[in-house]
């Protein structure tokens, strides 16, 4: 009898899927099946293909019928990952709708359309960005978004005020340069050599949470550094008008110490991890794919979770390792510390019922919780106390926000203009990009106003010596560009 030979044609006969499966059961049934027909060993096969859980512990064919369930498995939950957008979203409020671009515009209105959309708001500082528009707000029932939140997980503000009078800003504007020098690390990749230890270093989850562990090394070498883009570490006067209960602070000026910075390489490595598992367990319409989610009940959601707040976490102690070490080199303690994250998700109760409220670069604007929101390397920032308006869910800008994408910033503004404007409003960089100069941003003035019934002033932060990353900004493909996280 002549060897057993078989083709594709044979099985796709018998309706065999596709390889894999086909090459792996013919080499199988050659190798195994060599001296039996071609009808015994279909046969065989066909019995396999309809009821493979019969032969998946078959010494020989069980190779074959686990590879099938394997198939049907992926097909199934493939089948059942794929979701629709309801055809109208959710009703959202936009604040300062006349200056906000349309490209995130476009974006709220997908977010709002997804199955697990409650409600949404759109601050004045609003524009494009992936998923969630940066200034987006989603509020989910049980449903977490990785780029609801974003890529640089609890990015945050941080104010120290100091009872020392500014005018020691400009009489020795050398040593409070040299001391923003000294206390951090700015640009992508950045580590220190000498490594600063903090009680977040030690938390359960770098030991029980697979992608933190592979992490944990660059947390504590990166723990009180910056990063690169639009963060920045600056000295100021904080002038406050009158005595408000939620800040306690005298009216009068004084030296502010300002940060804003996030969670570094954790907050992109886990946000970027976790969107690639949230995309194949739910597939959505392309021009929405970066919304999918996790339920709150499923494995991957609760390990998300926890490392978003981790990431905030961390991003914490970046800031107080900073500020606690120019604080000691100036030999005084802050009077007041007030600090916000403007990525991240929380739970919180919205019209009787818990929800998820991801801020995508939006500051949490609860009755009475302070925050802080900055202008630009030039305008000035303003300390806030949040009026608790359900139609923002809670929430206010987190900046001016953007008008200039990068690219177009650096192909529109001049050295000479940057160095004009700081010289104009008596402040000093060091570091920083014709990227982030102040005609890249929107008007703080502008903004504020168009959320008056969001937040109350309580202080003004007006930069004088600013320090930034001095990396080169990185050019990006227009077509592709987006404003930025």
């Amino acid at each position: 009898m002549a060897k057993l030979t078989l083709s594709g044609k044979d099985l796709r006969a018998i309706g065999y899927p596709e390889s894999p499966v086909i090459s792996l059961a013919i080499d199988i049934m050659e190798k195994n099946y060599k001296r039996n027909s071609k009808e015994h060993a279909l046969g065989l096969l066909k019995a396999v293909l309809v009821r493979p859980k019969e032969y998946a512990e078959d010494e020989i064919l069980g190779k074959i019928a686990r590879a099938l369930i394997d198939r049907e498995e992926k097909v199934a939950a493939k089948a059942a990952a794929t979701v629709d957008l309801k055809v109208t979203g959710v009703p959202y409020n936009i604040f300062g709708a006349e200056f906000i671009e349309e490209g995130a515009m476009t974006q709220m209105n997908y977010a709002v359309r997804l199955p697990v959309s409650i409600s949404g708001a759109l601050m004045p500082d609003a524009h494009q960005g992936y998923g969630l528009p940066i200034g987006g707000v989603l509020a989910t029932e049980n449903a977490v978004i990785p780029y609801g939140v974003g890529v640089d997980i609890g990015c945050r503000m941080c104010l120290s005020v100091f009872d020392i009078d500014p005018k020691e800003l400009g009489f020795r504007t050398d040593y409070f340069s040299r001391e923003l020098n000294e206390a951090t690390l700015f640009g992508s990749g950045r580590e220190f050599k000498k490594r600063s230890d903090h009680e977040v270093l030690y938390r359960r989850e770098f030991r029980e949470i697979p992608i933190l562990r592979t992490l944990k090394d660059r947390a504590e070498s990166q723990l009180g550094s910056s990063g690169g883009g639009n963060h920045f570490v600056e000295f100021g006067v904080v002038d406050i008008l009158q005595k408000d209960a939620a800040f306690g602070i005298e009216a009068g000026s004084y030296l502010g110490l300002l940060s804003h910075s996030g969670s570094r390489a954790i907050g992109a490595n886990v946000a970027n991890h976790f969107t690639k598992i949230a995309k194949h367990k739910r597939h959505l319409p392309p021009d929405a794919a970066n919304l999918a989610w996790f339920t709150l009940d499923e494995e991957e959601g609760i390990e998300y979770w926890l490392s978003m707040n981790l990431a905030g976490d961390y991003a914490s102690a970046c800031h107080h390792v900073i500020h606690n070490k120019i604080a000691g080199q100036l030999g005084r303690q802050p009077l007041k510390m007030v600090e916000n994250h403007h990525n991240f998700a929380w739970k919180e109760m919205y019209e009787g019922k818990e929800v998820i409220v991801h801020r995508k670069g939006a500051t949490p604007a609860g009755k009475d919780v302070l925050g802080i929101i900055p202008g630009s390397m030039t305008a000035p920032g303003f300390i806030v106390k949040g009026k608790g308006e359900s139609g923002s869910i809670n929430s206010a800008s987190h900046g001016a926000g953007r008008k200039m994408s990068r690219t177009a910033a650096l192909d529109s503004i001049t050295a000479n203009a940057l160095k004009d404007e700081l010289q104009k409003h008596g402040v000093k960089l060091i570091g920083g990009g014709l990227d982030e100069a102040p005609f890249a941003y929107k008007d703080i003035h502008t903004v504020m106003n168009a959320q008056k019934n969001l937040v109350e002033t309580v202080g003004t932060f007006t930069p004088k010596i600013v320090k930034m990353d001095d990396t080169p900004p990185r050019r990006r493909k227009k077509v592709k560009e987006v404003m930025g996280e």
